[in-house]
């Protein structure tokens, strides 16, 4: 009996070494006892030293999260997580994609996990091409006589007006033609840069199609989507000469479906801010459009204050409601075009494209004083907190998302190491500053 079992464990180790995908065995704490050299060669850029010895730490800063989710797994074993994507890296503006890891995550008994690694990053971008493909489809092939078709100038303009726009939108021709086509969108929700952004995407890309929400000319709302494509190729014809066919559609009966989708793949599980695939997509195309129109954009990185503590004295589930509650403000506080996600633990970024630094800085602020000025009830306590920011702006100097990031939390942890609760800039005093742990 004992050989059967030395046959089993070599034949374990022999398939540990050729599998084609990456695998790791961790006991419960994390610690690494079996790791084949692909699961090695994808985790050791991510390990802090180049060490490899517990996942959850090597982990750490693609999957802070990971450790608290396999702790709160209570169950004998089972899958604990399945396919969950890790933004590895932005990758530059320009340059390389971004490198995005699916991870999988087994419990094999309470003493045991099997961690599942592999490199995602070009399936990722086709699946991306093929929803865009499928959404053009469906766009063109499905109800053709529930639509609106409107013509753009080179500025987003109206051009022409046909009865389908007043079927779908209730618009007249008059209220049109000449206008910027934002008015089928709700008032501030769509400015004259965004829309012009859109037009520049329609134009590197073939197209660009977004869902929302849309107005009625009566001040009603419904859930639409939006196809934009230019009628020549980008070298056809110069910028003031181009134009554009805009189709949209009012796709109401479909919103729960596929709200239900972007919450699944887009939201974090505790707070529904976006998670960090969104952020990192949503970056690194705004830093795309920096590159064009030099227009500012600004980041925002925010980290509640002695966090552990309110952990320790009030238990993990008042710690929820404070992330919860931190993240309802932010809403609240950052505009729509803001992206606002949660980074992992109680740390969130607010990316802010058409904002400037001192913008940036002065809406932290508010946040700030807003947190203070206020209390989370839990189980009849009353817990106050107070959060830390740090803010940066892009620059020539900035040579992608993570740089940026980099600068943000380098402001941050400035913040912190002066009495917290406050906001800082990025300045070029703290280049090379390291954040230091939390204390209690």
């Amino acid at each position: 009996m004992l050989v059967n079992v030395e046959e089993e464990y070599e034949a374990l180790i022999q398939f540990l070494y050729i599998a084609p995908i990456g695998l790791a065995q961790a006991r419960s704490d994390g610690e690494i006892v079996m790791i084949n050299p692909l699961c090695a060669q994808l985790l050791l850029p991510l390990s802090v030293n180049g060490g490899l010895t517990n996942i959850f730490t090597a982990l750490q800063g693609v999957a802070p999260d990971l450790k608290y989710i396999a702790q709160r797994f209570d169950q004998t074993h089972g899958m604990v997580c399945e396919g969950m994507h890790l933004q590895v890296s932005a990758g530059r503006t320009g340059h390389e994609d971004a490198q995005i890891l699916a991870l999988s995550l087994l419990k094999l008994d309470h003493e045991r996990f099997m961690v599942v690694l592999g490199d995602v990053t070009q399936s990722v971008k086709r699946d991306r091409a093929l929803r865009q493909s499928q959404a053009w489809i469906h766009t063109i092939v499905t109800e053709l006589t529930d639509y609106a078709l409107v013509s753009l100038d080179a500025r987003g303009n109206c051009q022409t007006w046909n009865p389908g726009i007043g079927r779908v939108t209730g618009f007249e021709s008059a209220a049109t033609n000449g206008h910027s086509y934002s008015l089928f969108y709700p008032t501030d929700n769509l400015s004259d840069d965004r829309a012009m952004d859109r037009l520049r995407e329609a134009d590197r890309s073939g197209w660009s199609l977004d869902e929302g929400w849309r107005a009625r000319a009566d001040g009603s709302r419904y859930w639409g989507s939006c196809l934009i494509a230019p009628f020549e190729p980008l070298d056809e014809s110069s910028s003031e000469e181009r134009s554009y066919s805009l189709i949209i559609r009012d796709i109401s009966d479909r919103r729960e479906a596929a709200e239900a989708v972007r919450r699944s793949v887009s939201c974090d599980h505790l707070t529904g801010l976006a998670n960090r695939r969104v952020l990192f997509e949503a970056a690194e195309n705004e830093m795309q459009r920096w590159t064009q129109t030099h227009r500012p954009l600004s980041i925002v990185l925010i980290d509640a204050d002695h966090f552990k503590k309110v952990n320790d004295l009030h238990g993990h589930a008042a710690g929820d409601s404070v992330l919860r509650h931190l993240a309802d403000e932010m809403s609240a506080t950052f505009h729509s075009s803001a992206v606002v996600a949660r980074l992992g633990g109680e740390e969130f970024v607010v990316l802010l494209p058409g904002t400037t630094l001192a913008e940036a800085e002065s809406l932290a602020s508010n946040l700030c004083r807003t947190i203070q000025s206020q209390s989370v009830e839990v189980a009849n306590a009353q817990i106050r907190y107070t959060i830390s920011a740090g803010v940066a702006g892009m620059d020539q100097d900035v040579e992608g998302v993570d740089a940026l990031i980099k600068r943000a939390d380098a402001a941050m942890y400035s913040a912190k190491a002066h009495g917290r609760n406050r906001v800082e800039r990025w300045s070029a005093g703290l280049r090379g500053a390291t954040r230091q742990p939390e204390t209690v």
